[in-house]
């Protein structure tokens, strides 16, 4: 799930991942972070612009006047300078190097993934330290120059946010599993990555906004809530619309009925209803939970409204062909491959 999720198969230094056994979800984060790192290395660590003040004895960047008074009274022949210098020294690299620290002291990584990370912190000697509580997230901005950046800070976030809780003492600890949470941003991610690795060249496939089907410059149109798929695949006139559900339950109880999550049968057929704005029928949708161990398991097809809505269930625990043909079983239902 976290080699498609993070597409990480097209590139040939994470060949070696794909065939590894792991004993823990420490290991495998720990190899892909320190093949990601070390590719990075080679390609160079990314830099940014900080801002540096020094007293220099020609003038650099833009003179800071009080400071050159300062050094005049204290006999200093010096220019107090203010400028702009590229430096590794970033958020980008500070989050590399905490990460890689915290796996490194983590007793369930294996000593042969410490010492590939041990490598690259050697190269990160010039990169400040940071505290996880410093970390901003959704500050975090990608451009040309760091792209490459993108799966790595994925990465990381998985491990810092997913997977480290602090102690009473304010010593760090790492879960042996990734919680519902993060899991269900995993599942969704790798279903998505999944057809657009297998079958980007045949069908359209992304994480698309739909619009309300209101008449346009209805007032308050802007006080609709935003609404954004899981996954949606488009080939020609037909559409289907995938939302992804990792929970604990696929069914909701009540007494002694078991339905379907009512507030998931609503969003779907929402998506489906307002895409299909013509009426046409050509829009599906579809719920799709990982598979649990309680008796009932959905595997139901319905055409509400002239459009058809299924609910199914994902087997993740089988060998991945198994798992692969049922991804594959699902969009050739919907479109000719």
């Amino acid at each position: 799930m976290l080699a498609y999720a993070f597409r990480v198969l097209k590139q040939s230094n994470y060949s070696q991942v794909a065939t590894e056994d792991f004993e823990n979800i420490h290991n495998l984060l720990a190899a892909i972070l320190s093949k990601g790192v070390s590719q990075q290395l080679k390609q160079g660590l990314y830099r940014e612009y900080v801002d540096k003040y020094d007293d220099l004895t020609v003038l650099r960047g833009k003179l800071n006047i009080q400071g050159t008074i300062k050094n005049r009274v204290q006999n200093k022949q010096r220019l107090s300078c203010e400028f702009d210098e590229l430096s590794e020294d970033n958020i980008f690299n500070q989050i590399l190097k905490l990460t890689a620290t915290i796996l490194i002291k983590n007793h369930n990584v294996e000593p042969e993934y410490k010492s590939e990370l041990k490598k690259s912190l050697l190269y990160l000697g010039n990169v400040s330290d940071i505290s996880v509580s410093a970390i901003k997230w959704s500050t975090l901005r990608f451009q040309r120059n760091n792209q490459s950046y993108k799966m790595l800070m994925n990465i990381c976030y998985l491990v810092i946010d997913g997977l480290l809780f602090s102690t009473q003492n304010g010593e760090y600890n790492m879960a042996t599993f990734i919680d519902d949470q993060h899991m269900h941003s995993l599942y969704e991610s790798f279903i998505r990555e999944y057809y657009r690795y297998h079958y980007g060249n045949e069908v359209s496939v992304s994480a698309s906004f739909v619009d309300w089907d209101v008449p346009e410059g209805s007032e308050g149109i802007e006080l609709l809530p935003k609404m954004k798929t899981d996954i949606t695949l488009q080939k020609g006139e037909k559409t289907l619309i995938i939302d992804a559900k990792y929970y604990s339950h696929t069914m909701q109880h009540h007494f002694d009925s078991n339905t379907f999550h009512s507030a998931n049968m609503y969003q779907i057929f929402t998506y489906v209803k307002n895409f299909d704005k013509e009426q046409t029928g050509n829009v599906s949708g579809m719920l799709l939970y990982a598979r649990t161990n309680e008796a009932i398991q959905p595997d139901n097809d319905y055409v509400i409204g002239g459009n058809k809505i299924s609910v199914k269930t994902l087997d993740l625990n089988c060998d991945f062909n198994v798992i692969r043909g049922q991804l594959d079983a699902i969009i050739n239902q919907v479109f000719i491959l």
